[in-house]
């Protein structure tokens, strides 16, 4: 059946005359994108399903001889062009699909493609045996492994692959990179806010009742791989948010060095960042190695005072160092610090970095979807060190969310009254979400 002839299951069809098909291949496209968004919005999901693969699938069905090649007589031999159609097509479904909470068609489009086969072996022509590779490459690319990641939320087996539990970040650096399609850019950040409101949600439901001795406290299960060991962990943080808190110390640092020179901030910012840590050997470190990259770092500005913007460059920068430079590999001292066991520590740092320069939280979330993305390839148990800093950050960013309050009772007393360390077995977290 030839191009200008594409009847749909709906009784409709997408029509592309002759004359059309002589324009550009960008005008095409459009005709294409904007048949999709019409009949997403209007018919139902099955149907639109239907569409798809007829558009794309069923022109290459092997045991049909006869049949046009449809769709793909625009793309002549450009292949890079076959992958972005194909890429925005399936974002407009997905998108359009996520924002009107019919979902779970995310999961049945990523299996349409997934049950494709291709057979290098048949005798159809040679054109419909090059396209049909095309679907195959596709299909075996890293952008249809991006295109799975939206479907995670509702695969029952949706942790099978270690690296799925944070698929929240690998979706939000979706969401910033302006190379991908503005339909994919949406439906990321959508799923990937969903995926950490979620989490908060669930994280600060088990805090609260899983203390009880009552039936609630089964409800509701622990959204971190940590086991019971999470409760310690989060009083622990919890005890921090006092009159000393990070949020108080940020405040203060950031009246401190309101003024200063550039250079003098970034002679400040590395004490600023180890006040109160406990570890020496993570202090050395820091004050060694970051401080030496610091002062070493755009020194032609060293003279301006500090303003918003060198700020925000400046705790990206540090944010580097700290975990991926390059946002291929991690850093150095990400692999020293961790190596060395300072997980947590490190996590309080990248938070510290957050209080003082709010902006910079979006480039800490790319930079760890960078670092799930190149561990992504080893096994959990190679893996284990950076999961748990994973972990880590995601309970302590979600203890200091806006919209989330944790607390901490006192229940008994201790032993010893004068005893200096405190014990967080005598206390009971609360967890309220705000309004």
């Amino acid at each position: 059946m030839p191009l200008n002839s594409l009847p749909s299951s709906q009784g409709n069809q997408l029509f592309l005359n002759s004359d059309e098909k002589q324009l550009s291949l960008e005008i095409v496209q459009e005709k294409i994108y904007s048949f999709l968004f019409q009949i997403v919005k209007t018919w139902e999901p099955e149907d639109v399903l239907q569409e798809f693969k007829r558009l794309f699938i069923d022109n290459l069905d092997l045991e049909n001889f006869n049949s046009q090649l449809g769709i793909y007589e625009i793309f002549d031999n450009n292949e890079d062009e076959f992958y972005s159609t194909l890429k925005r097509c399936c974002y407009i479904l997905i998108n359009n699909w996520e924002t009107r909470r019919k979902s779970q068609y995310i999961q049945e489009l990523i299996n349409l493609l997934a049950n494709f086969k291709n057979n290098i072996n048949s005798t159809s022509s040679l054109s419909k045996k090059i396209y049909r590779s095309w679907l195959e490459n596709f299909i075996n690319s890293n952008q249809y492994q991006d295109l799975k990641l939206f479907a995670y939320k509702y695969e029952e087996q949706a942790k099978e692959d270690w690296f799925n539990r944070y698929t929240s970040y690998l979706l939000f650096a979706q969401s910033l990179d302006t190379k991908n399609p503005k339909e994919q850019q949406e439906a990321a950040a959508k799923i990937s806010k969903k995926l950490k409101e979620k989490f908060k949600f669930e994280l600060a439901m088990y805090s609260a009742h899983s203390q009880s001795d009552n039936a609630s406290k089964t409800r509701y299960k622990n959204p971190t791989i940590l086991g019971d060991n999470v409760l310690r962990l989060i009083k622990t943080i919890v005890l921090k948010k006092g009159v000393f808190s990070y949020e108080n110390i940020a405040n203060i640092f950031i009246k401190q060095t309101e003024n200063q020179t550039f250079q003098e901030f970034k002679e400040s910012l590395p004490r600023y960042l180890i006040f109160s840590v406990q570890q020496p050997i993570f202090v050395e470190t820091i004050k060694q190695q970051l401080s030496e990259k610091l002062l070493s770092w755009l020194v032609d500005h060293n003279q301006e005072i500090l303003n918003k913007n060198l700020l925000l460059r400046t705790c990206n920068r540090v944010i580097d160092y700290l975990t991926t430079e390059n946002g291929r590999e991690p850093a150095t001292l990400f692999i020293l610090l961790l190596s060395q066991g300072h997980s947590l520590t490190l996590v309080i740092v990248l938070l510290k970095i957050i209080f003082i320069c709010r902006n910079s939280r979006s480039h800490l979330e790319v930079r760890l979807a960078n670092l799930i993305s190149y561990y992504k390839k080893y096994s959990e148990d190679e893996c284990q060190w950076i999961i748990n800093f994973i972990e880590y950050f995601n309970i302590t960013f979600a203890i200091y969310a806006d919209n989330v309050e944790y607390n901490l009772i006192k229940m008994k007393e201790a032993d010893k009254p004068d005893d200096s360390q405190l014990n967080v077995d005598n206390y009971r977290v609360f967890s309220q979400l705000k309004q």
